[in-house]
């Protein structure tokens, strides 16, 4: 790209959702910065603002159109650039907002910058200013005319490279994967973001390695749906680990190949599919670098509820790999997400769910209340549950993941445990280094050091600092 296209504009950015959507605001950020744009904060007054939205659910929706709306507020002569997977899902209606000047959807962010440069050619072309911070739009742009590039995502084959530079964070995310083919009955993301879609390892290695050198020591890797990464070059009956071997699959080979870059002392693993839990896959992660901290999705602990989302496993076969998980991990951490008053879901139902979570015991759960999406079977279904049984019943599963996660946390009490601190904070007068440990669990320790991207080993001592498990910087007795 050349240098300079965008030279004195300044642009701000905001990230909605995933940690997909971060990576891939950060690539753009990138483009921009490259073009010659000055990178400034969301709630500055810009010349370009960059929304890469969120369409997971309805409160995500609603989220990313307020910030397209604030951004306009902020600078009415700023061009706004709507991307994303709220872009995918509502096209038509973005492109009659007065508030979105530009639409990049899902599989073309790269594109963005050519995207802006177009319409600020339009708009010089048109005498209603050039998007600058001073100047304000005397006509809105019709629709017709705003730059768009929103392809039809279920066609996209080929994995959309956006590579990342070092950023000031001791912990890195790659995005590696993109798309799903589950088509949960309640998820709208499989429109969104199109069928699955991989990077390349040795694309993923280089990465790695400019990372490590630049001195992470943590890389996390993402996506759509993680368990998926490399199985497109596979038939469809082999994909979901019934005929693979899973030492051979492709996220083992990835893991394995990351794990031998010198200097990266910890893997995570975003969140997986419960099935490619097997004893061979557990087997060949326990012999790498891979935190034992596993995100696996749950969303009802009910089979029958299971079976009207599309969910693909039973409760039994999720229990099964949580045990497979603890055989060969000490005390993992074992997180997921569950979903409150899902079409159809019965007092009964939801009792089951709760007794299921508390019979598997996780670290932490992140619960959400049943959102209904446009487009998906679930919308459809008959039994939609009214919205203050989904509000009593989320209540009942966040007060449960309290109890839970304040238990998973006391079993270390008076133990060592490594941290990998991040940053310094002040509470209540007092300087301390926050950090998290391989299980991602957030420690606090008070020093006056600056600690950032050092991995202490301390003694948790079971107290707190505001929300926060104390460690000590000594040996256990």
């Amino acid at each position: 790209m050349e240098e300079g296209l965008l030279s004195g504009k300044r642009a701000a950015f905001l990230s909605l959702g995933c940690k997909v959507n971060a990576y891939e605001t950060e690539a753009m950020r990138e483009l921009f910065e490259a073009a010659g744009a000055q990178t400034v904060d969301f709630e500055e007054c810009a010349d370009i603002y960059i929304v890469n939205t969120c369409t997971v659910t309805n409160i995500a929706d609603r989220k990313s159109r307020q910030m397209l709306h604030r951004a306009k507020k902020k600078n009415p002569g700023g061009i706004v650039v709507a991307a994303g997977c709220y872009v995918q899902a509502a096209e038509e209606d973005l492109k009659k907002d007065f508030a979105v000047d530009v639409l990049v959807g899902n599989n073309h962010k790269s594109e963005v910058v050519n995207l802006v440069l177009r319409h600020m050619e339009k708009i010089r072309r048109n005498g209603v200013g050039n998007g600058g911070v001073s100047e304000v739009k005397k006509t809105p742009i019709c629709e017709t005319d705003k730059p768009s590039l929103v392809a039809q995502i279920s066609r996209e084959k080929n994995y959309e490279e956006l590579s990342v530079a070092v950023a000031e964070k001791t912990r890195a995310y790659i995005k590696v994967q993109d798309g799903c083919n589950q088509f949960c009955t309640y998820c709208i993301i499989p429109f969104a973001r199109g069928r699955i879609r991989s990077r390349g390892i040795s694309e993923v290695e280089a990465e790695v390695r400019r990372l490590a050198a630049a001195g992470y020591q943590e890389i996390v890797l993402t996506g759509i749906h993680l368990s998926s990464y490399g199985m497109e070059a596979y038939p469809e009956k082999e994909r979901f680990f019934l005929a693979l071997d899973n030492e051979d699959m492709p996220l083992v080979k990835l893991v394995r190949q990351i794990d031998a870059v010198p200097g990266i002392t910890r893997i995570r693993l975003g969140s997986l599919e419960p099935r490619i839990v097997t004893e061979r896959f557990a087997a060949a992660i326990a012999k790498t670098k891979v935190c034992p901290h596993f995100h696996l999705s749950l969303q009802s602990g009910c089979d029958a509820t299971l079976q009207r989302m599309n969910r693909r496993y039973s409760t039994e076969e999720y229990l099964k790999s949580c045990e497979i998980l603890r055989r060969y991990f000490d005390h993992p951490a074992i997180t997921t997400d569950v979903i409150a008053g899902f079409p159809g879901e019965s007092e009964e139902e939801f009792q089951q769910t709760v007794q299921f979570v508390q019979k598997v015991q996780f670290a932490q759960m992140h619960i959400f209340k049943y959102s209904r999406r446009k487009g998906t079977k679930a919308a459809e279904m008959p039994g939609q549950v009214a919205e203050e049984i989904k509000a009593r019943r989320s209540e009942e599963l966040i007060a449960l993941e309290k109890t839970m996660r304040d238990a998973y946390e006391q079993l270390f009490t008076g133990q060592q445990t490594e941290v990998l601190f991040e940053e310094r904070v002040i509470l209540d007068g007092q300087a301390f280094m926050v950090g998290h440990n391989s299980r991602y669990v957030k420690f606090a320790m008070r020093t006056e050091e600056d600690l950032s991207n050092i991995c202490i080993k301390g003694h948790i001592n079971g107290d707190f600092a505001g929300e926060i498990r104390m460690i000590e910087r000594k040996e256990s007795k």
